[in-house]
């Protein structure tokens, strides 16, 4: 059965999930949204949102488009898009992203590397329609 959290984000395409109390090492790829609660040692790759939950306890390398630190981090962040880091959170190591975003009560340690969105990921574009324009 998929925990409440997993539930609540149906807009969200989920390729997966790790639960607590799974220990892993080495090298994780994910495709989409992927969560982790579980210890994890090594490098993640992930082509979407890469979601650290709380009992989450990583160390290693993560390149990404979207971070998000729940728990616990030690090691190097590369995001094309942003990281955030949530209250509860604890994070030592080097981030290299545009936009960082750190709540009140998280803890960081280490350095950051704002990047201009050329260094961090190719230029896209996306169709903008305006409602007046378009009425």
């Amino acid at each position: 059965m998929a925990p409440a959290w997993f539930k609540k984000s149906q807009s969200t395409d989920w390729t997966g999930f790790i639960e607590h109390g799974v220990r892993l090492e080495g090298k994780l790829e994910a495709p989409g949204t992927f969560r982790v609660d579980c210890q994890f040692k090594g490098e993640i790759v992930s082509g979407d949102t890469f979601v650290l939950g709380e009992q989450s306890v990583i160390s290693g390398q993560i390149s990404g488009n979207q971070i998000i630190i729940s728990g616990r981090f030690d090691g190097t962040i590369q995001a094309k898009g942003r990281v955030e880091i949530k209250a509860k959170a604890i994070v030592t190591g080097e981030i290299h992203t545009p936009c960082l975003i750190m709540e009140p009560g998280a803890v960081f340690d280490g350095r950051v590397h704002m990047l201009s969105a050329t260094q961090a990921a190719k230029p896209i574009t996306i169709p903008v329609r305006s409602m007046a324009a378009g009425a």
